[in-house]
């Protein structure tokens, strides 16, 4: 076994998958996808990626940020502009105005969005079509010890074998719950008790109704209780929109996280809303989806590796949506196991110590990188949606305080320094490698 060339297992193909997958076969590591669903496919409208997730694109292969930027839609303002929807007056918002809150700078084009299909898409032609398994829905990993490799069964019946599991199979993970145990609550995400209506509203509709500016750039509508956030998407012919909601009462499906609902149900959370916000509900379908916010806050992920197997993306560390970071942090996430699985697999051929060995060293130095960012993450975007809708205690709806928290927030996330990350992870497994052969 430690003359084979190492072999990853990566269970999810979705855009955390895809983007791993991506970037191991770019340097040669042994990669296969297992997907349960039928064919590669994202749900939901339109994703955005912050600056630091296009660096981290870079790092795990350009062609990755070349695939993004090939159906990204440029705003027309590199600032995100955050507005107060809730005060505006008057009745036709191509006449009136949202205050202006405060404002980011974004870099130029930064913060851009695409639909997630579209990138999905892109992500494939990348991959080569035997690198992916389909309706392969992961039932157990056995591991029958250092000599061997790690036994993956699945619900039809049919096995698979890897030395490392990489498990990418979203908010709702099975290997999450297999490396934490099923009886953990760690183990499962938790209602945030806020849900989201999602849609893609035609941009000769939006012009028509909102005028040029307000459908053209990034903006987040804040008032009590709701908030949305617009920005163009499918190289400007669709403009996207998420409508918060928040929501006392608990999510009443256990095994579904959309549900139903109609236009005039979430119209009803934004009736007092100022004419803008309105607006951009009432050009939304008559049936939509309500899409609950569910996430790993409550009961957060104790580590993001087991041995030879780990978590990426929103199995480790799904977070609610409201600072648009989640995906960017899956590729960050990925840039670090790609680094990590090159040198596993060069230091397999020269070392002493056994695969599995060196294996567990790479994730114990995965976890050491990223579990404090990536949890810092699912806190801060619980605060942040609570800021948004006038719910944070401190800041309530003074500007200067809100204004202050979206600001350090913000660039926590998008200055990250990518390459002082890798740089960390070489040194950490660095010493690792060295530990394990003194031991």
């Amino acid at each position: 076994m430690q003359d084979e060339p190492l072999d990853v297992a990566i269970v999810g193909g979705g855009i955390a998958g895809l983007t791993l997958a991506r970037g191991l076969l770019t340097r040669n590591v042994t990669v296969r996808v297992y997907e349960r669903a039928h064919s590669l496919r994202e749900i939901g409208a339109g994703i955005g990626f912050t600056p630091n997730a296009e660096r981290a694109m870079k790092a795990v292969d350009p062609l990755i940020h070349a695939a993004f930027k090939k159906v990204a839609t440029r705003n027309t303002s590199d600032w995100f502009q955050w507005v107060d929807g809730y005060h505006e007056a008057g009745g036709d918002p191509r006449q009136t105005e949202e205050k202006l809150l405060f404002k980011l700078y974004l870099g130029e084009r930064g913060f851009e969005g695409c639909a997630r299909a579209d990138f999905l898409d892109e992500l494939v032609k990348s991959i080569p079509a035997a690198t992916v398994e389909f309706q392969k829905s992961l039932d157990k990993i056995v591991d029958w010890g250092d000599g061997e490799k790690l036994l993956l069964t699945f619900h039809d019946g049919t096995e698979a074998q890897a030395d490392a599991v990489i498990g990418c199979d979203g908010i709702r993970s099975r290997v999450r719950q297999l490396v934490l145990g099923e009886e953990n609550p760690a183990s499962y995400p938790h209602y945030s008790h806020k849900y989201a209506a999602r849609g893609l509203i035609p941009m000769d509709k939006a012009k028509a109704a909102l005028g040029d500016y307000k459908s053209s750039t990034r903006f987040m509508h804040l008032g009590p209780d709701a908030h949305a956030l617009t920005f163009p998407v499918a190289m400007g012919s669709l403009l996207n929109v998420v409508a918060f909601v928040s929501d006392p009462e608990e999510w009443p499906y256990s095994d579904r996280m959309t549900a139903s609902a109609t236009k005039t149900e979430v119209a009803a959370a934004f009736n007092t809303f100022g004419p803008t916000v309105r607006t951009i509900i009432d050009l939304l379908p008559d049936q939509i989806d309500k899409w609950a916010v569910f996430d790993t806050y409550d009961h957060p992920v104790t580590t993001f590796a087991y041995d030879r197997i780990c978590l990426s993306g929103d199995a480790a560390h799904a977070a609610a949506p409201h600072h648009g970071a989640g995906a960017g942090f899956c590729i960050e996430d990925a840039a670090v196991l790609c680094s990590l699985m090159v040198t596993a697999s060069s230091t397999i051929r020269e070392s002493r110590s056994s695969k599995a060995e060196i294996i567990r060293a790479a994730f114990a130095t995965y976890d050491a990188v990223r579990r404090e960012r990536a949890q810092w993450l699912v806190d801060s975007s619980r605060r942040i949606g609570e800021l948004y809708e006038w719910q944070d205690p401190q800041a309530g709806r003074d500007t200067d305080k809100c204004r202050h928290e979206a600001d350090w927030r913000a660039h926590t996330i998008w200055d990250y320094d990518i390459d002082a990350m890798l740089n960390g992870t070489s040194e950490e497994y660095s010493r690792r490698l060295k530990a394990l052969v003194k031991n």
